[in-house]
Order: C-alpha cells, then sequence, then structure tokens
C-alpha cells in the first residue's frame, strides 16, 4: 500500500531540506568574515543538526504508524527551530540567555527519535 503525503508534510520537508543548505552556504560564503571563530562553530553545528534533522523528517514521513509518525514530524521540526534557530541566532550575537533555549530543542530531537522508532514498530500503515 502506498503512503500519500500531505502537500504540507511534503511543503515541510522540502523547505526544512532546502533551508539546511541554504543556510550552510550563507555560513560558509557571506558570514565568512563576519562570524568569529565560536560564531563559525556555533553556525557550523547548527547546519548540521538542520540538515541531520531534515533527513530524519523523510524518515519520519515514512514511517507506518500514524500518530507516531505525526509525533516524530512534528517534535523533529519543533527541534529544528528551537536547537538549530538559538544557535544561528548565538552566532550572529544575540543575547547569551538564547542560549538557554538550545536544550529544548535537543529534547525535541530526542522525542523525535523516540517517536520515529517507535514509528518503525509497525507493519502496516494505519489510516492518518
Amino acid at each position: 500500500m502506498r503512503q500519500t503525503v500531505s502537500p504540507f508534510t511534503g511543503l515541510l520537508v522540502g523547505f526544512v531540506g532546502a533551508s539546511a543548505v541554504i543556510l550552510g552556504a550563507f555560513g560558509a560564503h557571506a558570514l565568512r568574515d563576519v562570524l568569529d571563530t565560536r560564531g563559525s562553530e556555533l553556525w557550523h553545528t547548527a547546519v548540521q543538526y538542520h540538515f541531520w534533522h531534515a533527513l530524519a523528517l523523510v524518515l519520519a514521513v515514512l514511517a507506518p504508524r500514524a500518530v507516531s509518525r505525526r509525533w516524530a514530524i512534528a517534535a523533529f521540526a519543533i527541534g529544528i527551530v528551537l536547537f538549530s534557530g538559538s544557535l544561528y541566532a548565538l552566532a550572529l550575537g544575540a543575547p547569551r540567555w538564547c542560549g538557554a533555549i538550545t536544550p529544548l530543542g535537543g529534547v525535541a530531537f530526542m522525542v523525535g527519535w523516540i517517536a520515529l522508532g517507535m514509528g518503525l514498530c509497525g507493519n502496516s500503515r494505519q489510516p492518518d
């Protein structure tokens, strides 16, 4: 049985993947002479987590269990915004308190991976 992906989910996956590439290139080229060493490291970490979790979103979309799939998609998207977003902001000079947001994104990533694991435990697709 072939799963249909909702237009929103398809656009989300495409946007998240494309934005990881765009922000990686932006950091490597446009910010090369702007960021200090610490800022560059933060940017690089943000892009790495952003990109890997964009790929995790693809896996989540393919998970057979609908409830777990939805939780994984939501958690990965929230994790990218909170974790990578706070690191991008810190790299660009945001106040240090923004660093308190980063662990919340990490927790969202963990929830996403657990939901993905649970979502992959099904043999057949459940209706959405």
